[in-house]
């Protein structure tokens, strides 16, 4: 096999996707540059970086940061070219003359919480290098709901703190509510947060989609009237007609079809706001909740059972992991592969997302749950612990009691009942067929 050096790297990302708040881009870079675990672990904030020392080339990125890259050779020597995009790849090539080499199966996602490395490429190609700079302990804290609770939601005050403090004082902060256990610990935190810092409480907004009568906007009124905060509600109305889930495909960029649901959901929401306030920036959600505490039905996914989901570390955030056999090298896995869905709407729409939920503070403080000994194995108990964890976290950090609403999927709550397997009759190899015509005429060895 005849090796080369990569001769050149192309950084497609933009550089405002980055959200660190200890350190500057370019000493971030430089942790990613060396390579060091510990050192990328310092990076405070979501980020996705690619660095460069000497013949080695490093990718890092945060869990809700996607970063791609991909691989071309070149006569003058090969060429690494990254982005969060499939499609901004592909461009880019074919501005270079090289789209003959590209198949979207062919770019790689860097997965979260490693810092990936290439050194040479050949033909074939060898593996790139992967080092975890992310190992939360895991189950060592005491069995006690209302201490797991402030610990959790601690960890959740700190990072939206970090957050308010980052934005310009006169920005106004939406939140993507419904009314759920994830949603509204955010808004009762970020509300708190407000007045603790001094800040203005009129720049909150509570913006909950309603396609034509779904129960999300009922229970997000319920939410805030128990505790006197109806005021911050803003409906989203749109029309369930509205709804493409072949635009949501193209948009995120993948074919899951409970992944593809929601990042319609995502994109006739985040519409519905940019319609009502074309400057609108920052919206922030509870997207990563549900995979921390595990809140996901077992029952609905043949390859789980509750042994398998307390027993292996991060499977909601990562899949089954790198160097397993069902890990994706196009996507990767988990949480990991699906915040997409989340991402790359409010990318299209012009919004700066955050995601509290995906910082490894927050996560740690979940790892380290002894959900074992709490649930005792049994699925309801695993299913209830969220409620009463979170509950009780923001209660001992707010002051305040948060309504528990049973658990419903966004694209579950935002339609009527019944009506989602009419607006989602596809199967997941029809979204994937839509995903790959657009590269319909480049050969696919995968």
């Amino acid at each position: 096999m005849i090796e080369r050096e990569i001769e050149r790297v192309v950084d497609l990302v933009d550089p405002l996707v980055n959200r660190i708040h200890n350190m500057s881009l370019q000493e971030a870079r430089a942790r990613v540059a060396r390579g060091s675990p510990d050192d990328v672990l310092e990076i405070d904030g979501s980020f996705a970086l690619v660095a460069r020392e000497g013949e080695a080339v490093r990718l890092a990125r945060s869990l809700d940061r996607p970063l791609r890259y991909f691989l071309a050779k070149r006569s003058e020597g090969p060429a690494l070219v990254a982005s969060d995009r499939i499609d901004a790849i592909h461009e880019f090539l074919e501005s270079e003359g090289l789209g003959g080499q590209f198949h979207p199966s062919y770019t790689r996602m860097v997965p979260a919480h490693h810092v990936v490395e290439v050194r040479l490429v050949g033909c074939p190609d060898p593996d790139a290098d992967y080092k975890r700079f992310f190992t939360p302990p895991r189950g060592t804290a005491p069995a006690e709901p209302e201490a797991l609770g402030r610990r959790y939601v601690a960890a959740l005050v700190d990072e939206i703190g970090k957050w308010l403090t980052s934005l310009p004082e006169s920005e106004p902060i939406g939140v993507c509510f419904s009314g759920g256990v994830d949603s509204g610990a955010v808004f009762l935190v970020t509300y708190h947060l407000l007045g603790r810092l001094g800040g203005n409480p009129g720049r909150l907004k509570a913006f909950t989609l309603s396609l034509g009568g779904g129960e999300d906007l009922d229970q997000a009124r319920r939410f805030l009237q128990q505790l006197d905060l109806e005021m911050f509600l803003e409906p989203i109305e749109a029309r369930p007609g509205d709804l493409d889930p072949f635009e949501a495909v193209r948009v995120m960029e993948d074919y899951k079809p409970l992944d593809v649901e929601c990042a319609a959901m995502a994109l006739a929401l985040c519409r519905g706001i940019r319609a009502r306030y074309p400057q609108w920036r920052h919206l922030v959600d509870g997207d990563g909740g549900d995979e921390n505490l595990k809140d996901y039905p077992i029952e609905e996914n043949p390859e789980l059972t509750i042994r398998s989901v307390l027993n292996n570390p991060l499977l909601y955030q990562e899949g089954w992991g790198v160097g397993r056999m069902k890990h994706s090298l196009t996507y990767s896995g988990g949480h990991s592969r699906s915040y997409t869905r989340t991402y790359a709407p409010l990318r299209r729409l012009g919004f700066t997302g955050f995601s509290p939920f995906t910082r490894p503070r927050v996560i740690e403080a979940a790892e380290d749950i002894p959900f074992a000994a709490l649930t005792g194995g049994d699925h309801q108990k695993l299913y209830a612990l969220k409620g009463e964890i979170v509950s009780l976290g923001v209660q001992a950090l707010t002051g305040r009691r948060m309504p528990v609403f049973p658990k419903r999927r966004f694209q579950q709550g935002a339609l009527p009942p019944g009506e989602l397997p009419r607006r989602f009759p596809f199967r997941e190899a029809d979204y994937r067929m839509h995903f790959l015509s657009r590269y319909a005429s480049r050969p696919n060895s995968s």
